[in-house]
């Protein structure tokens, strides 16, 4: 079993959430949250579980500073500045775009943790992930130690922090059907069906994040199950695409009313770009049938709070 430090508080609560389970015509005990928002670490979010199977592997390396990335409201960035500080690293982010005259959700985090900024003119996945590859080359030719973690953490190693959730989640609730999640990177749902050794139980719902997502869901998900010596999951890679947009991080008027929906109805708070798709996945699949009544849900609360406090997302959750 490869090593892992300690980061999160695990394991993260698991609740029923009766009032919006009868909203959407569910038995009591039927809808549950596996609260990963709760995990503790500067904010929480289940980038928190990659993190300490990942920081073990750059400690074990003798790395001196960790180097990820992503969009300028990234959650991992932010989780990862804040995994250094924790364990005495120093960390560089690669964030896509250009920096904004005022700061404001992950961005006053990532500054308030003493992470270095490095900002580049790209939004695409593959562009940052060159760069962060580009930024780790760098630092090494100027006798640094880097440990580069692709975005979202979502490697076999990263991964593994979902293999230990989904143990979690059938220890505190073994008859449960189907597990859904934001599928942004790809590796939260990788680890999950890796944990369940079956696609089929668990719904990730595409945030367009990635290209070719299912296709890397397969392939991490086998990596992952070979890191604990099991077999790969069986069946199909489950991904809903219907929740998307125009783009990643683009507004929808069904992410906003899942929003709204969780918050009035269980006091539950999602964010724009994760949470609140994969709720809208979820509430469109029961209406839809796609999930029956008599199915018992765990809904991944993946955190991302800060996000609702930049002012194009207040904005449009006040309209």
């Amino acid at each position: 079993m490869p090593a892992r430090l300690s980061l999160a508080n695990l394991p993260t609560p698991l609740v029923a959430l009766d009032r919006l389970a009868a909203t959407l015509d569910l038995p009591a005990g039927a809808l549950l949250a596996k609260l990963d928002d709760a995990t503790g670490l500067a904010g929480g979010g289940n980038k928190v579980r990659k993190l300490e199977y990942l920081c073990a592997a750059a400690r074990a390396a003798g790395c001196d500073v960790l180097v990820t990335g992503g969009g300028a409201q990234s959650n991992h960035a932010r989780l990862t500045a804040a995994a250094a500080r924790r364990l005495g690293f120093d960390c560089v982010l690669v964030l896509g775009g250009h920096p904004p005259a005022r700061p404001s959700g992950n961005l006053i985090l990532d500054h308030l943790l003493g992470a270095e900024l490095r900002w580049i003119d790209a939004y695409d996945f593959a562009a940052l992930e060159a760069g962060i590859v580009a930024t780790g080359e760098a630092l090494a030719a100027a006798g640094r130690r880097p440990f580069a973690i692709p975005i979202g953490g979502s490697t076999p190693t990263g991964a593994l922090g979902y293999t230990d959730c989904a143990a979690e989640i059938f220890a505190a609730a073994a008859d449960v059907d189907l597990i859904v999640c934001a599928s942004g990177s790809g590796g939260t749902q990788a680890g999950l069906a890796a944990g369940c050794g079956d696609h089929a139980r668990v719904l990730g719902v595409d945030v367009g994040a990635r290209p070719q997502l299912a296709a890397h869901v397969g392939r991490l998900a086998i990596e992952t199950a070979a890191l604990l010596g099991r077999a790969a999951p069986i069946g199909a890679v489950q991904i809903d695409a219907s929740q998307i947009g125009t783009a990643y991080a683009a507004h929808t008027d069904a992410c906003r009313d899942a929003i709204r929906l969780a918050a009035h109805r269980e006091g539950l708070i999602l964010d724009p770009v994760y949470t609140g798709k994969a709720m809208a996945g979820l509430i469109a699949a029961r209406r839809g049938g796609r999930i029956g009544r008599e199915s018992r849900i765990v809904f991944v609360h993946t955190g991302g709070l800060p996000a609702l406090f930049t002012p194009e997302n207040a904005m449009w959750l006040l309209e």
